[in-house]
């Protein structure tokens, strides 16, 4: 009955898809359509969503976004040397209302997560990212986002729900699910003063567009520590997307754009992705190459992925304890991939969000940074996060 809101891939598509090379990716997705229905989940690992929904999009001009050429430009990539089955589960077209449009995806991704099946939503207008929050209510008791944006998006949240002010409503709303979000790519004349600060008081993490040029890696830490991405095309820079698609001259190569997502497929904890705030146009070929090339690397990275994180056994990790200003600070290295994790202590004394000792994935120069006797910002917040 959940899938009921979802309708099958275009007969454009599935014609377009009888053209390509049997090697092509098209070939080896298993593809909701007309004549054979939704296809079984049983063995799927990644499954593909297209929501037509831009209704609360404040430039909004009556236009529900389609997805057909992404799904020519995707089913046209040959996949890699990939063991995980995907599906295309179709589109969610809009509701009613956009309060409906947000049940109906916040039903489906929520029975995507039971069945331990990464949705990747391509969307149709950003706010789309509270229906996906509120989808981990009952199956995850703290979120981190992650949002590839150059704005904020927090917005005020006693206002109604818009694409540029959808975070607030996350923030302040119960049930309480967020730990951190973190925002990569802002650009600082894009946001007021403000909500820099708010971002600050809040302890949440931002990093601005010239930090990820100078250096990409900064990106592979957050992602590993976040369960929801959601992509702005709008970080983009608009030479490398379509004149519609385009809003400034400043952003994320193609190349940059797309490390980021295989950034987010690597993660473990990843599991849910979603691109959003695609604008169709006639004889724009470019932006549904990128996206289908950003969807290629996010399908790589969970490909990649190395369960290297659960610290069971002492030959897998290399164990640093670090003293800085009178507080212990506690390394973990993966003997197998050489990722970094720090401890999070747990104070049972406090109201401790976290409820227990947990790790945050850092970096090499974290550790060299403490050594040198300076407390790891990261650290510092998501400490500050779990006893405010």
């Amino acid at each position: 009955m959940t899938f009921n809101f979802l309708s099958p891939v275009s007969d454009e598509v599935l014609a377009h898809k009888e053209l390509l090379s049997e090697q092509a990716l098209g070939n080896y997705i298993h593809i909701h359509s007309k004549q054979e229905g939704i296809p079984e989940l049983n063995e799927i690992k990644l499954a593909i969503i297209g929501v037509s929904e831009s209704r609360n999009d404040v430039n909004y001009l009556g236009e529900a976004p389609k997805f057909t050429n992404v799904r020519k430009a995707l089913y046209s990539l040959f996949p890699g040397n990939w063991h995980l089955k995907i599906a295309d589960l179709g589109d969610l077209n809009q509701g009613d209302t956009v309060e409906d449009t947000y049940f109906a995806l916040k039903t489906i991704i929520g029975v995507l997560l039971e069945r331990k099946v990464i949705p990747i939503i391509i969307g149709g207008s950003q706010d789309l990212t509270y229906a996906v929050y509120r989808a981990y209510d009952s199956y995850h008791p703290m979120v981190n986002i992650v949002n590839v944006d150059c704005n904020f998006d927090l917005g005020d949240s006693e206002q109604p729900i818009k694409n540029n002010k959808y975070v607030g409503k996350i923030i302040v709303e119960q049930p309480y699910n967020l730990f951190n979000y973190s925002t990569v790519g802002y650009q600082t004349y894009f946001n007021s003063q403000e909500e820099i600060d708010l971002m600050e008081k809040l302890y949440f993490e931002a990093y601005r567009l010239g930090e990820i040029n100078n250096q990409i890696g900064l990106v592979e830490p957050v992602m590993r520590d976040a369960h929801i991405v959601s992509v702005d095309l709008k970080s983009i820079r608009a030479s490398d997307v379509g004149n519609r698609q385009a809003f400034s001259p400043n952003g994320f190569t193609g190349k940059e754009i797309c490390a980021i997502t295989r950034y987010a497929g690597i993660s473990n904890k990843v599991s849910s992705f979603g691109i959003f705030e695609y604008k169709p146009e006639t004889r724009d070929e470019v932006t549904p190459m990128l996206i289908a090339q950003m969807l290629w690397y996010f399908i790589e990275g969970v490909n990649c992925r190395v369960e290297d994180d659960h610290f069971k056994d002492e030959k897998d990790f290399q164990k640093y304890n670090v003293m800085v200003e009178d507080e212990e600070l506690i390394f973990y290295k993966s003997t197998n991939t050489g990722r970094w994790w720090i401890e999070i202590p747990f104070l049972p004394e406090i109201n401790n969000k976290l409820k227990k000792h947990t790790l945050l994935p850092c970096m090499h120069e974290d550790y060299v940074e403490a050594s040198h006797g300076k407390i790891p910002e990261r650290w510092y917040k998501a400490y500050k996060k779990s006893i405010f």
